[in-house]
């Protein structure tokens, strides 16, 4: 948008949402902290979605890298009948209630992943599980797997086709998901010490209204900030998410929600840096706190 200023000063340093093989990235936790310290990245959060089972061997990378790593997780939530995402920063990650929660979404998570099967199998296409399970390795099973998997069998040309024709609402895989009440998903990151972020808003083509709502109920439960830069969002989007961000007191952060090398559009350290507008949330961060934990 013509006359935005961007806080230069931040510039490509963070990169607060990425994803490993501990959920549906293709980088295993080090492989992907390495690439973030070659693409000059000085503080990496990952957060994988609904575990953090990556996050001691990316502290073992990061701190042969010199980078700082930032313990997080991406929370699944249903919020008025749809999905949305939130972010959790700065996490214990040994926190009793945030794991037990995580547990339960990744128990919905296996069942899911086997009535997807299930309803594929029905529809002709068999091996469904096995398929999205080796994608998956020893990680949890996302939809993005299965995807990947009908990709391979010759089912659909690329992963944005097998989500229009087997995976969304009305199509033989579709499964309506169950996750985390949206102030159940924000204690839980508070307790266990984050800050808990609503990740890339404008990716759910919410109305004003709606998405004004949204974040109403958010701060209400104690959510602290906007993914304002996102690897979706567009130029726009990054101007608007900041005057949301200011208008409700909320700090901005910033993330590729980097998946793998496969998506060149999104990588790592090409994240323009926040409108000037913003508040960061990262400003008074004391990061030897999270070396601590590490």
């Amino acid at each position: 948008m013509a006359g935005i200023r961007y806080n230069v000063k931040m510039a490509l340093k963070y990169d607060l949402h990425s994803h490993s093989t501990a959920s549906d990235g293709t980088l295993a936790p080090a492989a992907l902290v390495a690439r973030a310290a070659e693409a000059g990245i000085d503080a990496l959060a990952l957060t994988d979605h609904d575990t953090t089972d990556g996050m001691e061997e990316a502290w073992d990378e990061a701190r042969r890298r010199g980078i700082e790593l930032i313990p997080g997780v991406e929370v699944s939530v249903t919020w008025k009948g749809r999905v949305v995402h939130v972010v959790g920063l700065r996490i214990d990650p040994d926190n009793r209630v945030l794991q037990r929660g995580l547990a339960r979404l990744r128990d919905f998570r296996e069942w899911r992943a086997e009535e997807i099967a299930r309803r594929l199998h029905q529809s002709g296409i068999s091996g469904a599980y096995e398929g999205a399970r080796a994608f998956a390795r020893k990680g949890l099973i996302s939809r993005t797997h299965f995807a990947r998997f009908l990709v391979r069998e010759g089912r659909a040309r690329d992963e944005r086709q097998v989500f229009k024709h087997f995976l969304v609402a009305g199509k033989p895989g579709h499964v309506k998901g169950e996750w985390a009440d949206l102030a159940e998903a924000v204690s839980w990151i508070r307790g266990a010490g984050g800050e808990a972020v609503i990740a890339h808003p404008a990716r759910y083509r919410l109305t004003r209204t709606r998405l004004r709502r949204l974040i109403k109920e958010f701060t209400q439960a104690g959510g602290v900030a906007l993914e304002v830069v996102s690897g979706s969002h567009s130029r726009d989007d990054y101007f608007t998410m900041a005057r949301h961000a200011n208008d409700w007191g909320l700090r901005a952060s910033a993330g590729s929600d980097y998946h793998g090398p496969e998506k060149p559009w999104i990588e790592l350290g090409r994240l323009p840096p926040l409108p000037e507008i913003c508040v960061p949330i990262w400003r008074d961060w004391d990061m030897r706190r999270d070396a601590a934990m590490a």
